[in-house]
């Protein structure tokens, strides 16, 4: 029987993963997922790709009393409740328009000083819209493990790489694949698969320091005998069109609560929200 095996989340866009045991997934995703993000002076997004060691920082949120907590490796923590918000940004996310307010605080300076040029932190006003592109994304934990298994030092390639929403044990490999187009039920929510996640050079590098150690994204076209041609998600800011594939997206079509260990199934198109359903 598929399982909820793995929750990833992150308060900021690209620092380091925490993982609970139980998340709400709201219309619009998981609402305190990705609910800051940094740009550039040009206001321009900043992230893993622009800049890897990020994941080298742990950031804490508390929604209840909007208090925020930048751990550095290497200096004093940040922390402090985000009372005041400045400019408002509107930021590209790969197509998609996505807006916000400069945090006013202490945060953007120390994240300058640690990234090496002038970034600021921003508060998304629309919580669960930071995300790439829809706001679900899984994996089944037979891909990851078959992935390791036939790449040379495969062992270095860690679920942290990869920074999927939910992963799914008890699945074949390539299992979630073939639910494209098809509702899942994942505990109390309804998801509806939308494609393939198109990976990006942030997959290359360690989740540990964020330096570039391993080609991965070579290691996922090798094993899959070539690049994908038929996408059904954006890719142009992608390298090789965004060709290089492995996961799957999701949007939200019944909210609730997903917690380790609740069943994964796959739901006929005339099931509904009851207990009718087709296990994956």
């Amino acid at each position: 029987m598929p399982f909820v095996s793995r929750l990833s989340t992150t308060p900021v866009k690209g620092t380091a993963l925490h993982h609970p045991a139980t998340l709400t997934v709201a219309r619009n995703g998981v609402l305190d997922n990705r609910r800051f993000y940094l740009v550039d002076v040009q206001r321009r997004l900043f992230n893993g790709k622009q800049h890897g060691p990020l994941v080298r920082l742990a950031a804490e949120f508390g929604a209840d009393d909007q208090h925020l907590s930048l751990q550095f490796p290497d200096r004093p923590p940040v922390e402090d409740r985000v009372t005041e918000l400045g400019e408002a940004v509107r930021t590209d996310f790969y197509g998609r328009e996505v807006n916000g307010h400069l945090v006013v605080g202490a945060w953007s300076a120390a994240l300058s000083d640690f990234v090496g040029e002038e970034v600021h932190l921003v508060a998304v006003d629309r919580p669960g819209d930071a995300v790439d592109v829809h706001p679900v994304t899984l994996i089944s934990t037979a891909t990851l493990e078959h992935l390791r298994r036939v790449t040379p030092d495969g062992g270095r390639l860690d679920h942290r790489r990869f920074r999927m929403l939910v992963e799914v044990e008890g699945c074949d490999v390539h299992e979630e694949d073939t639910w494209a187009g098809h509702r899942v039920r994942l505990g109390g929510a309804t998801l509806q698969v939308v494609g393939p996640v198109p990976r990006c050079v942030v997959t290359n590098e360690s989740p540990d320091s964020g330096v570039v150690d391993f080609n991965t994204l070579k290691a996922i076209v090798r094993y899959r005998g070539g690049l994908a041609t038929d996408l059904s998600t954006p890719v142009a800011h992608l390298p090789d069109n965004g060709a290089v594939i492995l996961g799957m997206y999701a949007t939200v079509e019944q909210p609730g609560e997903v917690s380790l260990g609740d069943r994964v199934e796959l739901l006929d198109d005339d099931d509904d929200d009851g207990d009718a359903g087709q296990q994956a």
